[in-house]
């Protein structure tokens, strides 16, 4: 199992990361495809070779074809968003957010799948990648689809943890060159 071996890679000072990866993939209340989805679009997100490598395979075997298209389209399109609307958002000049964007993002409007799964990957990515204008669209969009604070909670958990293995993996294969 994937999942195994990439616990058994993450070094023992980091301990708590690996017991917080087998519990929010292990343990999670979400369902499959809402998991496996969030799982593949965070390990796209976190950019390390070794955690997408390693998730990537159980991820595709837990996802229909189209959910998982639907999740790498999330990592794909809110890498661009991420980046436009938190520089939009981080910059003094309030114009810029009168100014019409321009950028195609037809996916949103029809990823594929549950419009409420592509919602959460979204958010989980955006959490990610530090976007706060995204991460509250996303969220009000969930909220009024009636999902509750729990899953959208879920879904951050297994973003930070792992995007931390990815962070603690990577910088280990720096030191170790």
């Amino acid at each position: 199992m994937a999942l195994d071996e990439l616990k058994s890679s993450i070094p023992d000072f980091a301990k708590d990361l690996k017991l917080n990866l087998g519990s929010v993939i292990g343990n999670s209340e979400l369902p499959q495809q809402q998991l496996w989805g969030t799982v593949l679009a965070c390990a796209i997100a976190s950019r390390s070779p070794k955690v997408l490598r390693e998730l990537e395979p159980e991820a595709k075997a837990n996802l229909s074809a189209e959910a998982y298209t639907a999740a790498k389209s999330a990592a794909a399109i809110m890498a661009m968003n991420n980046v436009f609307y938190r520089t939009r958002h981080l910059l003094s000049d309030p114009e810029y957010g009168n100014l019409r964007a321009g950028l195609r993002m037809n996916v949103i409007g029809k990823p594929g799948v549950e419009k409420v799964d592509f919602e959460l990957w979204s958010l989980a990515v955006s959490a990610i990648n530090g976007c706060g204008q995204c991460l509250d669209s996303h969220e009000q969009v969930l909220r009024k689809a009636g999902v509750d604070r729990e899953t959208i909670q879920e879904a951050v958990k297994i973003a930070s943890v792992i995007q931390a293995v990815g962070v603690t993996l990577e910088a280990e294969a720096v030191l170790a060159e």
